[in-house]
């Protein structure tokens, strides 16, 4: 049976990433693109709570009905999923991002906030990120999408789990291409954001990536993303209880404020 696939994203949807994203699924799965109007980079999961979205179907993929929504990553899903499709799909995939989401950026990522989103909705996903900012050469990453989608639909993501995945630089795969697929884990690293004076009384942020800040094991998709290995990180939303801190205070927490 064909996978019915929800994508989003978050550069917009007449972004460059997104195209081949649909191109490299177009023969494998029934698409439906819901994407952001414009650029929603870095909001996360924000949500559009004040003023009204607007939805319009847009004729840019002959391969997929698409929509756009003058509103996040989260409320396209939310929309995809409400409006847009009669049932629910078998996977939400997000980007491709232009630029990384390793490390701990993914709490800033509208890429992953658009799947977080449809797994708090009971629906699986995967973000596609690709580490260059300046001219990604999406058109190498083609060929790994169905096959880590491929991987996902028959080895199913437990319940509050999604699919981070970060491709390695331009020089890679301009070189010697991926030197793998990892699973591996979440890395610290993460874009580093700064206010920088733009006129008097006016400031924007900048951002790098700094080098390694935090030690980074040899486990984590930081580490293997820096060696040229395409990341896939499961990333579980479900539970975001400090266990350990639960359970050692509890106790002396509930004594203090009796």
């Amino acid at each position: 049976m064909t996978p019915k696939i929800l994508i989003t994203n978050d550069d917009g949807i007449h972004a460059e990433g997104i195209k081949y994203l649909i191109n490299a699924l177009k023969t494998k799965a029934e698409l439906t693109v819901v994407a952001p109007a414009h650029d929603q980079s870095g909001v996360g999961l924000s949500i559009s709570l004040r003023g009204k979205l607007k939805a319009q179907k847009m004729d840019l993929f002959p391969e997929a009905q698409a929509f756009s929504v003058t509103g996040t990553p989260a409320d396209c899903v939310k929309m995809g999923l409400k409006i847009m499709m009669k049932s629910p799909p078998d996977l939400i995939l997000s980007g491709i991002n232009c630029g990384s989401n390793h490390g701990r950026t993914i709490l800033y990522s509208g890429t992953c906030g658009g799947v977080i989103e449809g797994i708090f909705q009971g629906v699986p996903g995967i973000a596609f990120s690709c580490y260059d900012v300046e001219e990604p050469s999406y058109h190498l990453l083609e060929p790994y999408v169905p096959q880590i989608m491929d991987y996902v639909l028959k080895n199913p993501l437990p319940s509050g789990t999604l699919l981070n995945v970060n491709f390695p630089s331009n020089e890679v795969l301009k070189g010697t291409g991926p030197q793998g697929i990892k699973l591996t884990r979440q890395g610290r690293q993460y874009w580093h954001s700064f206010p920088k004076q733009h006129s008097e009384d006016c400031y924007v942020l900048d951002f790098e990536l700094p080098p390694p800040q935090f030690h980074e094991s040899e486990d984590s998709d930081v580490f293997w993303l820096d060696r040229g290995y395409i990341t896939c990180v499961p990333v579980h939303v479900d539970e975001l209880t400090d266990w350990r801190y639960l359970n050692a205070r509890k106790d002396n927490f509930d004594k203090f404020f009796a």
